[in-house]
């Protein structure tokens, strides 16, 4: 399946239909589920992609009203300057995705691509990066629920991805160098200084704010303040230069300031997170419709085309008709990672590798960690999948429970940027914004390769080093 998403012959639809066609038959005719088993298997699936359907559906209704708004005020695109540009990649589209989670960070990213005059391939890979911080997105859940499956607390796991976001950091800066040589913006050695000092102040907060804070907020406080600092730095705005700033950006301000409030502020998070909340499998997230990012989603952008005068229903309509491939992708990939994970056939295939290889086992990890974040293009399921045999096996070899914990929560979400959920979601995003062309999924798997093994060339070197310290 992976190898027919990088051929570039099928779409994603067609290859995670094709996958859970495959599972489906391995559950039920090698593993033997009955017709029960999977039917509510199916459904977990099915209610976890409605969590993520709910985002992508909604962000595309948004990212079409703010193009409502566009067209009224007839806004010039800014200048993609390299500055601006790394401040979008590495700090406004990651906070974005450390507040809300399910993407928006890209659905932003994309946003502020498009005003700063980047479109096609280039935009769809810079806004790749938004996903970055994933191990922090939607307030950390991947990696709260990966502490409590590894029995550590959440604090230190928090810390310990944050040390192996350093390097895998600065190799993503490599890349999104080499992305913005390929689309002729040169970056002068003085600003990939400049690049590289931010990237490693911006680890070094991190980290910070994981050792000595909350892990939830860890990855929205040093996004945000990095982020004011950069804008009285290369802006050197006055106040009519704020406020016009605001103006212009208002949809996406008055969105990032709702999704902070609601999940920052403890009263009205603890209000509205119950409020109504439907929860139908037991160890499963609930949906809380006022809590969720969708609502403001579509609240934001209703206002905004009721604000300009644009008519409601073709902004409808044209959602639905840019959505309905995303969604099914998102569908059919977490119904058969569910499947995948009901059936036990993770377990099976970890018990083979252990017998198999032995110790080296180990070094299993961050591929089968990459698998399942590419497939669920989530933290959350991801750890809830492979997180409990990362433990057996670092206990049966006598290697770091945390590290290696930390090893698969790291891996795992930054894969989950490359995920077909991910990918097909930029894709729509951008076919809202163009009447050209829109490159491929196989074309953005091929040219993003790098961004993949940047997290497992990592995992596999801290594995190696704490092998040979044993």
């Amino acid at each position: 399946m992976i190898s027919l998403l990088g051929s570039g012959r099928v779409t994603a639809l067609v290859a995670g239909t094709l996958g859970l066609a495959a599972t489906l038959v391995v559950a039920a005719g090698w593993v033997g589920l009955s017709a029960q088993q999977m039917l509510r298997e199916a459904g977990i699936g099915l209610w976890l992609a409605w969590l993520v359907v709910s985002i992508i559906a909604s962000g595309m209704f948004f990212q079409l009203s703010t193009k409502t708004r566009v067209t009224v005020h007839q806004q010039a695109p800014g200048e993609p300057t390299p500055q601006r540009l790394w401040s979008v990649c590495f700090l406004l589209a990651p906070f974005a995705e450390s507040v809300t989670g399910f993407g928006v960070g890209y659905i932003i990213a994309l946003g502020a691509l498009q005003r700063l005059g980047i479109s096609g391939m280039t935009a769809l890979q810079l806004g790749l990066f938004s996903q970055s911080l994933v191990p922090w997105g939607a307030l950390a859940v991947g990696t709260t629920v990966g502490a409590s499956l590894a029995s550590i607390p959440v604090g230190q796991l928090g810390f310990y991805t944050a040390l192996l976001q350093g390097p895998i950091h600065l190799l993503y800066l490599l890349i999104y160098w080499r992305i913005l040589a390929r689309a002729n913006l040169a970056v002068p050695w003085t600003r990939k200084l400049d690049d590289l000092l931010w990237t490693a102040l911006l680890i070094a907060l991190l980290a910070l704010a994981n050792a000595y804070t909350e892990v939830e907020i860890a990855g929205a406080a040093p996004t945000a303040l990095l982020l004011a600092i950069r804008y009285w730095r290369d802006e050197r705005p006055d106040r009519r230069m704020v406020m016009q700033t605001l103006r212009t950006h208002a949809p996406y301000v008055a969105l990032t300031l709702s999704l902070c409030v609601t999940r920052l502020f403890t009263p009205l998070r603890d209000f509205l997170r119950p409020l109504w909340a439907i929860r139908p499998f037991e160890n499963q997230p609930a949906f809380a419709p006022l809590y969720a990012a969708g609502f403001w989603l579509l609240l934001v952008g209703t206002l905004t085309i009721w604000r300009h005068g644009a008519d409601l229903m073709p902004v409808a309509r044209q959602t639905l008709r840019a959505a309905w491939r995303s969604c099914g992708v998102t569908a059919a990939f977490l119904v058969m990672a569910q499947l995948y994970v009901g059936a036990g056939l993770a377990r099976q295939l970890a018990e083979a590798l252990n017998a198999l290889a032995g110790s080296a086992a180990v070094a299993g990890i961050p591929p089968f960690a990459a698998v399942a974040g590419f497939l669920t293009g989530s933290g959350a399921a991801s750890n809830a999948m492979l997180m409990p045999m990362v433990i057996a096996l670092a206990q049966g070899l006598g290697l770091s429970t945390a590290v290696l914990a930390a090893i698969q929560n790291s891996v795992c979400a930054n894969l989950s940027m490359l995920s077909p959920i991910r990918v097909s979601m930029g894709i729509g995003v951008m076919k809202l914004a163009t009447s050209g062309a829109t490159p491929t999924e196989g074309e953005i798997y091929r040219r993003s390769l790098p961004l993949a093994l940047a997290p497992v060339l990592v995992g596999l070197g801290t594995i190696m080093l704490i092998s040979l310290l044993r």
